[in-house]
């Protein structure tokens, strides 16, 4: 019966995101939000509620394992453990599609409720703007997609899911990426909707800012949770490969970076207009691009969902029909869109145009890379495009952006002069310079990650200068959160630059008893023994590992073998270290009695998390601070209008 319920609660939230559409439509075209046009908000909110129940019904039958439904016997089994049960729910198609449309929801009706900035009819154009992205995925899971279909008789046992997902990574990357994902889809409707009405004010930025905020954040800690859970599961030692669908996250990520610097000049100096716009429409097509290859089955990839080409149609149309109308609208509005307030070259505003400018460049190198292997296959043509290809190309616009970062928040707003901060500029280069040649002299390596390393060092001197000369106890938290947004990537590029310039691997076979040196470290097979878990049975390698000829440390990396489904696993051990990671994975059994085992060194591998964490709570900090400021301008407004109140009553 719950699953019923659920698949009734869609229909009805479908029909609400309709009337929401109409609604917000009509109040657009007469100006007054009464009658049919005054239900937009309700029916955003109300469809929230809906959605979230759906959702809810989705997870209990997962959780009881109600095997009648077609999605739980397909990837669920009753043995699973229940955090791998609740998590199943979205590591398949049709549940990852119900929990992106559960969030847009609940974000169309939080935007309902609380959102009191924008002239109304800017927000009743917004609305209907996420009312129309929304009845398109409706209209996908309830046609194409439905998640809560019963089989004709209950199946006996559940196929399992895929072991590389029965992972705690499951339950945190998926949910954080369709957040950022989400946010974007806000975004795109804030600018769909200021577009309609032209309205592209500071204040529209102040209403879409914490969306952006909020989107980029929980993309970031995406991207960060998805690459850690691909460095220890997959065994293969990495922890980024340009995968096409690990492209598909970034490329929203990349936009939504460029929108946020955009969309806070536009709050702050009224300037970017037409910049904030473009932005909002990329980053959403970018997220919708990214959903297309991962659920259309075009891509073979660990991370994709392969379904049939009618799903991948489906999704085809929506993109087609959203982002060709967004782009539409712009071509058509643009020219209406007034330039805003001017600023020098040598400004704030000029070194954020810049890097948006790199930001957008790095966006379509990874978008051709990503792209160019399904076009060249259509024509029966396979490539294949890596690191060789990604890896000098993307650094040839990341160098002269991270350069400009470093300098851009030491200028002012509107206009400055290079002679004001010639010492600080002096202190940026001879950083980069002295960091190059110490690592040259020092430790060799290819040029590349020698010159990310002294840019990484560089950076995160340069990352706390603006705090230099000011009242540290009354900087806004949005400056706090600047500086630790700046100084996280400076800490993950430490990290990246030194994994690929200091890693060492080993490959051995050894017999128990015997050891094998990597880096400082070195590993003995103590012995091998068989290991059961729930739905899982494994060979266990237990080996003592010693950091140079200090106290030995058990570890015990495993080979799994699952049986629901039927898969073969590597579970591999990380040790870590202030200066790096021990990574040890164990391999099959020789035919001369030998254990094969790889090892890895890993120096400053983990400087990639802590990175990407602190580059998260900069995001944070600053939606802390934004919303503080927006607080204290609302509050002035209100005293404002009570004094003019009280001038007209005498």
């Amino acid at each position: 019966m719950i699953a019923e319920l659920g698949h009734a609660a869609l229909w009805l939230a479908a029909a609400l995101a309709l009337l929401q559409l109409v609604g917000g439509a009509l109040a657009l075209r007469g100006g007054e939000a009464d009658g049919i046009a005054g239900l937009a908000r309700p029916a955003a909110m109300l469809q929230g509620g809906l959605a979230g129940f759906a959702f809810f019904a989705l997870l209990y039958v997962f959780a009881v394992t109600d095997l009648s439904v077609k999605l739980v016997a397909a990837n669920s089994h009753s043995l699973k453990p229940l955090i791998f049960k609740l998590s199943g729910a979205w590591g398949n198609h049709e549940g990852s599609m119900l929990l992106w449309v559960t969030v847009m929801a609940l974000a169309g009706g939080l935007i309902a409720a609380v959102e009191r900035r924008l002239p109304e009819k800017t927000m009743q154009a917004t609305l209907a703007a996420q009312g129309f992205v929304a009845l398109g995925f409706y209209g996908f899971l309830l046609l194409s997609s439905n998640p809560f279909e019963r089989l004709p008789e209950p199946a006996m046992e559940g196929l399992g899911l895929n072991p590389l997902l029965q992972d705690i990574g499951l339950a945190l990357h998926p949910p954080t990426l369709y957040f950022g994902y989400v946010g974007l889809s806000v975004a795109f409707s804030f600018a769909v909707g200021a577009l309609l009405t032209r309205s592209v004010t500071p204040d529209f930025a102040r209403a879409m800012r914490p969306w952006v905020l909020g989107a980029w954040v929980f993309l970031t800690l995406g991207i960060t949770a998805g690459s850690y859970w691909a460095y220890y599961e997959l065994g293969w030692g990495g922890w980024w490969f340009w995968d096409p669908v690990e492209n598909a996250s970034l490329m929203p990520w990349l936009a939504a970076t460029a929108l946020l610097h955009s969309v806070s000049v536009l709050a702050s100096r009224d300037a970017l207009r037409v910049w904030t716009i473009m932005l909002g429409v990329v980053a959403f097509s970018m997220s919708m691009l990214g959903t297309f290859l991962v659920r259309s089955g075009v891509l073979t990839s660990v991370h994709a969902f392969a379904v049939d080409p009618e799903r991948g149609s489906f999704i085809l149309a929506l993109l087609a029909i959203y982002i060709g109308g967004a782009l539409l609208l712009f071509a058509l509005r643009a020219s209406s869109i007034s330039e805003g307030e001017r600023f020098a070259v040598a400004s704030r505003e000029g070194a954020l145009v810049f890097n948006n400018v790199m930001l957008s460049a790095i966006l379509a190198v990874v978008l051709l890379g990503t792209l160019y292997p399904l076009l060249t296959e259509a024509f029966d043509v396979r490539v294949s495009v890596g690191p060789p290809y990604f890896n000098p190309v993307s650094a040839i616009f990341t160098i002269p952006m991270l350069l400009v970062m470093a300098v851009g928040p030491l200028l002012r707003w509107r206009g400055d002069s290079w002679a004001r901060i010639s010492k600080e500029l002096a202190l940026i280069a001879a950083l980069v310079i002295a960091g190059l040649i110490f690592f040259a002299l020092f430790e060799g390596g290819a040029l590349l990650p020698l010159l990310g390393l002294a840019i990484a060092v560089m950076l995160a001197v340069a990352s706390f200068l603006p705090l230099r000369g000011r009242n540290l106890k009354r900087l806004p938290i949005a400056v706090w959160g600047m500086v630790v947004a700046h100084f996280g990537i400076a800490v993950a590029l430490f990290g990246m630059a030194s994994e690929s310039a200091f890693s060492t691997e080993r490959l051995a076979a050894l017999e128990v008893g015997q050891s094998a040196t990597v880096g400082p470290w070195e590993v003995e097979l103590a012995s091998v023994q068989p290991v059961a878990g729930p739905n899982w049975t494994a060979i266990e390698g237990r080996m003592l590992a010693s950091y140079k000829g200090g106290e030995a440390q058990p570890i015990a990396p495993q080979s799994r073998n699952f049986w629901a489904p039927a898969q073969q696993t590597t579970e591999s051990v990380l040790l870590t270290r202030w200066n790096g990671q021990l990574y040890a994975v164990m391999g099959n059994e020789a035919n001369d009695g030998r254990w094969q085992l790889r090892l890895w060194w890993k120096p400053f591998v983990t400087f990639i998390w802590y990175g990407g964490m602190l580059i998260a709570l900069g995001g944070v900090l600053a939606i802390i601070g934004r919303v503080q400021q927006d607080l204290k301008r609302r509050s002035i407004r209100r005293k404002g209008a009570v004094r003019r109140a009280d001038m007209e009553t005498v």
